[in-house]
């Protein structure tokens, strides 16, 4: 039976992905959000469904309404009018939770990778069978008779709980989310919590500490590179155009497997992968086929080229990720400066993590600033500026304004990695405003 569904800010990168998952199911689907464009309605505009101003009228008495987890009744009229009048609703996680058990459903967690690994994961999955999914990008695919169904698992404000899946990759464990999360092992006793509710198996990254110490009432394995995991990537071979390796399981040989992408990450990203459809019976051969062809998430290491200069834009926000993108960066481009541009996402994680931030920027040949994009649930106390950051960063760092991007254009043997998860992108646009006016004004 086919439902209309509301959805109270559907441009959300989890939101958008289900509203074109149920959309693609046969049901009505329609939702509401702010005029701002985001990179995630694009894809909701292609599939005709309809993006509105939010307004009580939006709430009729057939749809059922799911709520973006940013809306609240003091800064949303559609929650407000919904609690005053009686209407009920389902957070995304929530009515995920129920959702996903119509399916064998395989999980992704972890404080980074999620949305790369859900990505690869989907791919994979979706070309050997019929498979629905969720991916932390904003991509979402519905299928009613499909039997798998593959999803992203975010802890942020423990929003996993309600999942129960068969299986689930963690991928690591990191301080993040300061603030909600109040130290390290409040972030591990949320992982915990979470891999218990796991029935068939439990697949970590066995060279994380803190992942070691995870308990859980389904088997689990570890993968990694080294002798200790149940299984090993091994015989790595980094190149200008992807990555082939090796997979062993308990010292049986699995056989070797080609990326088309970047950085050690993916290959334990793919590791991950192949860990968990091996031990769910799935063929290898086709695993490895599949895998071959995986081109990547959206804002994840994307590349475009504008007149003659390689631009990377990658949602990288944390000293981890930001690590992970540089380390790409040089495989792909070994002959050429990395110029990072970084902009710091909310004002806590900025001061929790200032120092590691420095060290991680440290990896890039030039490092350019741009001001801190604080989140909607925060206040700016004045407690930190991008100055503090820049102070701590061994290599010159400039700060520069979305209206001037020109001293960027002081490295002509470049690649630019554009890297944050607030509005970093409206940099590169304008630095590529700029590097299309040369050219015209050139010619």
């Amino acid at each position: 039976m086919t439902k209309t569904y509301h959805f109270i800010g559907i441009k959300g990168s989890g939101m958008s992905a289900l509203a074109l998952m149920l959309h693609q199911m046969g049901h009505q689907v329609q939702g509401s959000d702010v005029e701002k464009y985001y990179f995630t309605q694009r894809g909701l505009e292609q599939a005709g469904i309809k993006i509105l101003p939010f307004d009580e009228k939006n709430l009729q008495a057939d749809v059922e309404v799911i709520a973006g987890n940013a809306f609240r009744p003091d800064n949303n009229l559609e929650i407000a009018y919904a609690d005053a009048n009686g209407i009920s609703y389902k957070r995304y996680h929530e009515f995920l939770g129920i959702f996903m058990r119509n399916f064998v459903s395989m999980g992704v967690a972890g404080a980074h990778g999620k949305t790369s690994t859900t990505g690869m994961l989907a791919h994979v999955l979706s070309n050997i069978t019929d498979t629905s999914y969720l991916i932390g990008d904003g991509t979402g695919r519905g299928s009613a008779n499909a039997k798998y169904f593959a999803f992203e698992a975010d802890e942020y404000e423990r929003h996993f709980m309600p999942y129960h899946p068969e299986y689930s990759i963690i991928t690591n464990i990191d301080f993040d989310h300061p603030d909600y999360f109040t130290s390290l092992e409040d972030v591990f006793n949320a992982f915990n919590d979470y891999a218990k509710q796991v029935s068939k198996g439990v697949f970590v990254y066995g060279e994380d500490k803190e992942l070691r110490r995870i308990t859980a009432n389904a088997p689990i394995y570890y993968y990694g590179f080294k002798e200790g995991n149940d299984f090993v990537a091994h015989d790595l071979l980094r190149s200008t155009t992807g990555s082939s390796f090796k997979v062993s399981f308990c010292g049986k040989e699995l056989g070797e497997f080609k990326i088309p992408s970047f950085g050690r990450h993916n290959i334990m990203n793919a590791t991950a992968v192949i860990g968990l459809l091996y031990t769910a019976g799935f063929d290898l051969t086709l695993v490895r086929e599949h895998l071959a062809t995986f081109g990547g998430v959206k804002r994840r290491f994307t590349e475009k080229m504008v007149n003659g200069t390689t631009i990377i834009d990658d949602f990288a926000h944390h000293p981890t990720e930001i690590i992970a993108t540089l380390d790409a960066a040089r495989q792909k481009y070994p002959s050429k400066e990395i110029v990072a541009i970084f902009q710091p996402h909310t004002f806590t994680r900025t001061i929790a993590l200032l120092d590691e931030f420095a060290e991680a920027l440290n990896q890039a040949d030039a490092v350019y600033l741009a001001q801190i994009y604080g989140s909607a649930r925060e206040v700016d106390h004045g407690d930190v500026k991008v100055e503090d950051l820049a102070a701590k960063i061994v290599k010159k760092a400039d700060i520069i304004t979305v209206d001037n991007v020109s001293p960027l254009l002081e490295h002509p043997n470049a690649v630019y990695v554009f890297m944050g998860a607030g509005d970093i992108q409206t940099y590169e646009y304008s630095f590529e405003r700029l590097l299309s006016n040369l050219t015209s004004n050139v010619q």
